[in-house]
């Protein structure tokens, strides 16, 4: 349960009710939810120059080792053009280094350097008072994780299958 505007002590522009505007639209709610918790997080990295969503392609990086571009992009939900556009300001600041491939050189690699290596490390603890801070400021621990499993499933392909399944049948029945 979300903690209510008399704890949180927000006003009635920033608090934490439901917002009328979202509508019925499910992609839209969650498009909003996604900005709200990203410029929250931002704000908690910013003292180190960097994003939460660099620092989440770092984090997804050092866990993969050296992924190919598009494995890295797709373990993101992201196409490969959009992964590489997003690895630039990485790769300006040092953090990670592209290597080709070599048993393909069509194909690149993406490795963490010891300065990208160092700002995981650096942030770590600003990333975790977030994750804390979300955690508070949403309620019941019961209820964070059950968002995460909710989310997790709607990245899963049964899901996009599902849902590109119902919307032809839904074109052809109107046709």
């Amino acid at each position: 349960m979300v903690r209510s505007d008399r704890e949180t002590g927000a006003d009635a522009a920033g608090g934490p009710g439901i917002d009328p505007s979202i509508g019925l639209c499910h992609c839209g709610a969650l498009r909003k939810a996604s900005r709200k918790i990203s410029l929250l997080y931002d704000a908690a990295l910013a003292p180190h120059g960097i994003k939460v969503t660099q620092r989440s392609i770092l984090n997804h990086i050092a866990g993969a080792g050296a992924p190919a571009i598009n494995e890295l992009a797709a373990a993101m939900v992201m196409d490969a053009g959009a992964m590489t556009r997003s690895l630039r300001p990485l790769e300006r600041e040092g953090w990670v280094q592209s290597l080709a491939d070599p048993k393909d050189r069509r194909f690149r690699h993406v490795v963490l350097t010891e300065a990208g290596k160092q700002k995981l490390a650096e942030t770590a603890a600003a990333w975790a008072l977030a994750h804390d801070s979300f955690q508070y400021a949403f309620g019941d621990d019961a209820d964070a994780d059950a968002l995460k499993m909710l989310l997790a499933r709607i990245i899963t392909r049964d899901f996009s299958d599902a849902f590109t399944s119902h919307a032809h049948s839904r074109r052809a029945a109107r046709a």
